[in-house]
């Protein structure tokens, strides 16, 4: 079965993608063979179904490539993955709700129904808990967030914080002073918001402490009021430290709290306070607990593959290690 799809060759182009990367990535998913034709693209396969779900996403990537929306191979994935769900109409509304624009004019949105889901609780809530994977976007759309609240002049500061607990290497024995030692664990936070400051601003910002990042335990007995506040990889806090934290809101704050719950450095005999915290503030109002997936992952659409593979490897030693214990019962 064939089905031609008319469309210009610029749209064709951003479709497509560089050396034909996006189009391989339908092919791929769909099980079809895409050809460009003097009138736009021809859509062909053994499976009817599948050339139609094809044809679907690629009518729907072309709205986005008039709209000039970027079509990378996140989104073409991720637009594959909602077609096949029955969700197609999601992918214009995913492009079409912009969280922030960087110093460079590029629109920042949401690429999955999940992210969305975490955009809008940030929005409507005081304290928002976002728990996944990596490369779900949480740390960078709770930054984007931050920094549109910020250029609203909804809040007059913008805080991010991260607990000093790392994987396998111990501060005391890396050069500098403190500041030098934990800067390599809040970079992350640094390239984020100079992309959306543009590097001179967020300098400025930085020298007038209207922009503040450091470590968790800078955080003991402030009060921190009309600020927009970030607590990234919150696995690696433990359940005082989360408290402490969490008892710092003052009024007129937003607090996103961060983290991956399968990525946990803490002593074997320290509990997350992430964990608990999401548990025990669940049900309270002006609180809200979003689960990102491996759908939910942006980056390289191996990555996405990566942690699918972690988490069944996961889970089956789990398994294994509850048939033991039944078995010892």
């Amino acid at each position: 079965m064939t089905e031609e799809i008319g469309l210009q060759a610029a749209a064709v182009a951003k479709i497509f993608g560089p050396v034909d990367r996006n189009a391989r990535l339908i092919e791929d998913a769909f099980s079809v063979t895409l050809r460009c034709s003097d009138g736009g693209v021809k859509v062909s396969g053994t499976d009817g179904e599948d050339v139609e779900r094809a044809a679907t996403l690629i009518r729907e990537l072309a709205i986005l490539a008039q709209r000039d929306v970027e079509i990378d191979e996140s989104r073409v994935a991720q637009g594959a993955d909602l077609v096949r769900s029955g969700n197609a109409d999601a992918i214009l509304d995913l492009a079409s709700s912009v969280v922030a624009v960087t110093a460079r004019g590029k629109k920042i949105t949401c690429k999955t129904i999940g992210q969305k889901s975490y955009v809008d609780a940030i929005g409507k809530n005081a304290l928002t808990f976002g728990i996944g994977p990596a490369g779900t976007g949480k740390t960078y759309l709770a930054v984007a967030l931050a920094v549109g609240a910020f250029k609203a002049k909804k809040v007059r500061k913008i805080i991010l914080t991260r607990p000093a607990i790392e994987a396998g290497e111990k501060l005391g024995f890396l050069p500098g002073d403190l500041q030098e030692k934990v800067d390599p664990y809040l970079r992350p936070l640094y390239d984020a918001l100079q992309e959306m400051f543009g590097a001179d601003s967020y300098l400025k910002l930085i020298e007038r402490g209207i922009v503040e990042i450091a470590p968790l335990a800078y955080m003991r007995g402030r009060t921190l009021s009309e600020a927009f506040i970030i607590l990234d990889e919150a696995q690696n806090a433990t359940s005082e430290q989360m408290k402490m934290f969490l008892t710092r809101m003052g009024e007129g704050s937003k607090v996103v709290v961060t983290g991956d719950i399968t990525q946990i450095d803490l002593p074997h005999n320290s509990m997350s306070g992430l964990k608990k915290a999401a548990d025990l503030l669940k049900d309270l109002d002006g609180v809200a607990v979003r689960y990102l997936t491996s759908a939910d992952v942006v980056r390289n659409e191996l990555v996405q593959r990566i942690v699918l593979a972690y988490a069944n490897a996961e889970k089956a030693e789990s398994e294994k290690t509850d048939g033991r214990t039944e078995k010892e019962e």
